[in-house]
């Protein structure tokens, strides 16, 4: 029978291995999540893409100042939309996106997390859900928009702080791309490592609090997307309470999810838009 000693020879590899494992997951976990781009990255300039854009300001209750675009609706809407992008890149990025949106027709705040384009701080979990809630209130303060007006769109990472933000405030409805029902299903389902997910930190429990929303959900996934896989989206689907929605399309995409089919995505989006509209009391 191998002694005492021999045995901790043995094996104390094994732990010293594990124990830097854990600490290097919770030191660059946060990096291994977010890919920001900062200000001037990008060409912010909307109109250049015919993209017709305001800047606005806002602070969160942590005092940090974010930035984000006003585009008005193209058009006659009721509707407005939170949009949050996913973890990399800011908003110049996602400019066509926004024209999107707004020719639903749907007005719509983008909004750039901390320390992602001209925002301050550095991203975290907790962080994005502030930031989320500071938008939201810059919408119902600032520009008098009534709960019952706003739809809260999350597109991957951003699924996340949509989810969050509707289990928080009053909102008209919830549209969900390309997202996931938590970090540890995305790290079961990625990562090579069993144990891997039990030592993250960071939680992205939108299947949790999605038990809690009981307005329209539309969770929209591609078949073949290449980040976050497809199960995953159906996941997400079966947690939201009725009514709900599942827009799927056989396509390679992930973020932005519309090119996998933008006329037939833009009618299933404004057939939800009034369906948030009849929902409201």
């Amino acid at each position: 029978m191998p002694s005492l000693d021999t045995i901790w020879n043995l094996t104390r590899p094994l732990l010293i291995g594990i124990l830097l494992a854990i600490l290097l997951i919770r030191l660059f976990e946060d990096k291994m999540i977010f890919f920001p781009d900062r200000f001037a990255a990008g060409t912010w300039n909307t109109a250049d893409y015919g993209v017709e854009t305001e800047d606005a300001f806002f602070l969160t209750s942590d005092g940090l100042q974010l930035h984000a675009w006003w585009a008005p609706a193209a058009g006659e809407s009721s509707h407005t939309i939170i949009y949050f992008h996913g973890n990399a890149g800011n908003l110049t990025n996602r400019i066509d996106n926004v024209g999107f949106l707004q020719r639903l027709p749907a007005n719509v705040l983008a909004v750039d997390y901390r320390g992602y384009g001209r925002s301050e701080g550095r991203p975290s979990e907790p962080g994005i859900y502030l930031d989320a809630l500071a938008a939201y209130d810059y919408l119902t303060k600032k520009r008098g928009i009534p709960p019952e007006q706003i739809v809260v769109l999350g597109q991957s990472l951003g699924s996340a702080a949509a989810t969050d933000l509707a289990s928080r405030r009053r909102l008209a409805g919830v549209i969900l791309e390309a997202g996931f029902p938590s970090a540890r299903r995305v790290a079961q389902v990625t990562m090579l490592l069993p144990g891997i997910p039990y030592l993250i930190r960071s939680k992205f429990d939108s299947a949790a609090k999605l038990k809690r929303i009981h307005v329209p959900v539309l969770v929209a996934h591609c078949t073949a997307d290449p980040v976050l896989p497809y199960k995953l989206g159906e996941e997400l689907f079966a947690a939201a309470n009725q009514p709900k929605t599942f827009v799927s399309y056989n396509a390679f995409c992930h973020e932005p999810l519309y090119i996998a089919h933008p006329a037939d995505y833009a009618a299933k989006l404004r057939a939800f838009l009034e369906s948030t509209r009849q929902a409201s009391p």
